[in-house]
């Protein structure tokens, strides 16, 4: 048996690793390790490649550009932010899909060998061309929204439904002409520029479909374009006869599509409407002490001390974190308040909403960055029972997720979106920067409970405020 021979059961142990590193993935005390595994047999999978007959005359290239791309990768992962995450996910995944595309098209022009074309690999082709420069545009307006640069509120024009069902019809007929074309002598124009056609079409589909859509929805759409990523991989592989990445694409795909269900189901909404919805095109004005002063009801703001207070005579304590915790990356200093409430027997847990953050976990990673034990991390099913028991609840930064109109106001877009129960607690304390609203673009009742009280500023500056106060005090 020749070394070539051997590169399919290279690729079969490669494919088993992937399955038992997303297996380990399913759970933060497993997490590390079945990264480690799946990151070996994609190091298997890739030596294996070389041996093959077909790259022989490309390993400089190809040397060159896993030197770039090992360079930029390592690069991301270890300067990054936590809070900038997002923006790195949506540009991996824009990279993935762009990749695909230009695997579809450069394996068509390459195999081309005249009329009439396979159906099957030709289709195959499509497909990965297509969903993968969807992926690419649409990860590049995701990264501009998170990252600011595009405005992150939603918006809708006259038509836009109409537009997309176009950009659909449009990209089917170019395929449809290109598998016609020298069958029946309509068409005199070559295949690739039929080609490029869809590739520039499917880029202004992607543009299309993820510009009117909000930033509130940016975790739904990063966990959609995962999907989209993978689906564009396995056609790759079907074009390239790669049972490798037929697997690797299709678990991605799967994957990020059955996380896409479950987000969406987290916030009561179908991804039809998370698509075309455009959620939070109409927003309300920010929440103000005058806008609280038409139901008799007002903004209380407590100091550190005060807040010190409340919480060393409590008995039970749930910290909600949200993305204000991310952006001043106050994970430690929170970690450091729960060590100290603990330290006078007080019961410290955490309520983690499914879609707090900008990405799918974003608070979970935040948290065991700091060290917070896992069995001390709740979902919000597991939570909600107990802030009616809870003393205080202590929310940083959270704010759609914690909104009261979400179960009692029909006219609110987030009317029927399950949330944190933080207003049945007995008390509140909401750390915020300002009384701006939230991504959403939505005002928060819980900010006129006369049980909550606002300790404004950097939440990283406050929790370490209060902690001081603690101190102090034992």
């Amino acid at each position: 048996m020749t070394v070539e021979q051997l590169i399919p059961v290279a690729y079969l142990l490669a494919a088993v690793t992937f399955v038992l590193g997303l297996k380990g993935l399913s759970s933060p005390t497993t997490a590390v390790q079945g990264n480690r595994i799946a990151a070996a047999g994609m190091l298997v999978a890739v030596v294996a490649t070389f041996f093959a007959r077909e790259v022989q005359g490309g390993i400089p290239v190809i040397l060159g550009g896993i030197a770039v791309g090992g360079v930029a990768g390592f690069y991301g992962a270890r300067v990054v932010k936590m809070t900038a995450m997002p923006q790195m996910v949506a540009l991996f995944n824009g990279a993935g899909g762009g990749a695909a595309a230009l695997v579809a098209f450069l394996e068509f022009a390459r195999s081309f060998q005249g009329y009439p074309v396979e159906l099957g690999p030709t289709i195959a082709t499509f497909l990965g061309l297509i969903i993968g420069a969807v992926s690419f545009s649409g990860s590049g307006i995701a990264f501009g929204k998170l990252q600011g640069v595009i405005t992150p509120r939603a918006f809708r024009y006259p038509g836009q439904q109409a537009v997309t069902g176009l950009l659909v019809l449009a990209m089917v007929l170019l395929a449809a002409a290109i598998l016609l074309s020298g069958r029946t002598g309509v068409f005199a124009v070559a295949p690739g520029a039929f080609l490029v056609a869809i590739a520039i079409v499917a880029l202004v589909f992607g543009v299309a479909l993820v510009m009117p859509i909000g930033g509130a929805d940016m975790p739904v759409v990063i966990s959609l374009l995962n999907a989209y990523t993978g689906l564009a991989v396995a056609m790759a592989g079907f074009t390239l006869s790669n049972q490798l990445l037929i697997v690797a694409g299709t678990l991605v795909g799967a994957s990020g599509t059955i996380l896409t269900r479950l987000m969406s189901k987290a916030m009561n909404r179908s991804l039809g409407n998370v698509l075309f919805g455009a959620f939070g095109a109409a927003t309300t004005a920010g929440v103000t002490a005058a806008a609280g002063a038409d139901d008799g009801r007002s903004i209380r703001s407590i100091s550190a001390e005060d807040a010190a207070i409340l919480l060393g005579y409590a008995q039970n304590v749930i910290v909600v974190p949200g993305y204000g915790l991310a952006v001043a990356q106050a994970q430690h200093n929170v970690r450091e308040l729960a060590d100290v409430l603990e330290s006078k027997g007080i019961n410290v847990r955490y309520a983690i909403h499914p879609v707090a953050g900008r990405m799918p976990g974003h608070m979970n990673v935040l948290l065991a960055e700091a060290n917070v034990p896992y069995e001390k991390l709740f979902d919000m099913e597991q939570i909600n029972p107990e802030f009616p028991r809870a003393d205080v609840a202590l929310v940083i930064g959270a704010n759609d997720v914690t909104n009261p109109a979400a179960r009692s106001n029909p006219g609110s877009p987030i009317y029927g979106m399950p949330i944190l129960d933080v207003d049945k607690a007995q008390n509140v304390i909401v750390i915020k920067r300002s009384m701006k609203p939230g991504f959403a673009g939505i005002d928060n009742d819980l900010y006129l409970d006369p049980k909550t009280a606002m300790l404004f500023g950097d939440a990283k500056e406050a929790v370490g405020k209060v902690v001081a106060e603690l101190k102090k005090a034992a």
